[in-house]
């Protein structure tokens, strides 16, 4: 991306040889409202009721984000898959992993919590570790690489409670409102006839279990290194929560990770 002028060139972050992207509000799918998002196919449909009382918020995120765009900030992932998650639809999630926010790393985060894009190198530690447990627990060698679109296309939410961050600065969007759109969808599962089990990794995960309980629920420390060996390793979710799924008539998860 070339500069356009040197008026523009302060908005660029010069030590990435891209540039940082300057967004306006209307670059956000989801500043026109959730039926546009789904007409456009940035959600599933079944997501419209839920997120329809949320235009107003949904539109004022998107105009934070320009605001902070415009003052200089990098932010992930791309506008266009920051509602990854909810392209599943709401009826066919089995599963719901509750993330913190997006990798800060520029060309990590994919619009799916913990995971990331097949070419990132080395894998983000978290992962690393998940993928770790995945072995010992089922004995399904580590994957090469950080993509999990295999397991959200089976009925996994991987869902941030912010979906977006500020290159650089974990946490930095987790109080611009994406807190009750992340409620929303969680109350919308939690509703269900049939809700799917929730998988709480972590203390800011955990937070959430009071609006979960009619889900059954697996949780423990974060895989981060800083906690994975104070009761991540050894805890067997992948296991458990097919298990659970079975309890329930349902089909288990392949959490085998195809080759990129």
């Amino acid at each position: 991306m070339g500069h356009m002028d040197n008026s523009q060139s302060t908005l660029f972050d010069l030590s990435d040889p891209a540039g940082t992207p300057v967004y306006k509000a209307s670059d956000f799918p989801f500043y026109f409202g959730a039926q546009s998002m789904a007409d456009q196919r940035f959600i599933a449909e079944d997501w419209v009721p839920v997120l329809e009382p949320l235009d107003q918020l949904l539109a004022g995120i998107a105009e934070e984000l320009a605001r902070r765009s415009a003052a200089g900030e990098h932010l992930l992932p791309a506008p266009e898959v920051m509602f990854r998650a909810l392209q599943l639809p709401l009826a066919e999630v089995r599963v719901v992993a509750i993330g913190q926010d997006p990798y800060p790393t520029v060309g990590h985060a994919i619009g799916l919590a913990f995971a990331a894009d097949a070419a990132v190198r080395p894998l983000p530690r978290s992962l690393a570790n998940i993928y770790k447990e995945l072995e010992a627990d089922l004995g399904i060698a580590k994957a090469a690489h950080a993509d999990l679109s295999s397991w959200h296309r089976q009925g996994v939410l991987l869902l941030n409670q912010a979906l977006s961050v500020a290159a650089g600065n974990a946490g930095a969007h987790l109080k611009i409102g994406w807190t009750q759109v992340i409620e929303a969808v969680v109350a919308a599962l939690n509703e269900r006839p049939n809700p799917p089990v929730a998988l709480l990794w972590g203390k800011h995960a955990q937070k959430m279990a009071g609006l979960m309980d009619r889900m059954p629920q697996l949780a423990s420390a974060h895989p981060s290194p800083l906690s994975a060996s104070r009761g991540f390793f050894g805890s067997k979710p992948f296991s458990k929560i097919n298990r659970l799924l079975a309890e329930a008539g349902e089909q288990p998860i392949d959490w085998k990770i195809p080759q990129a």
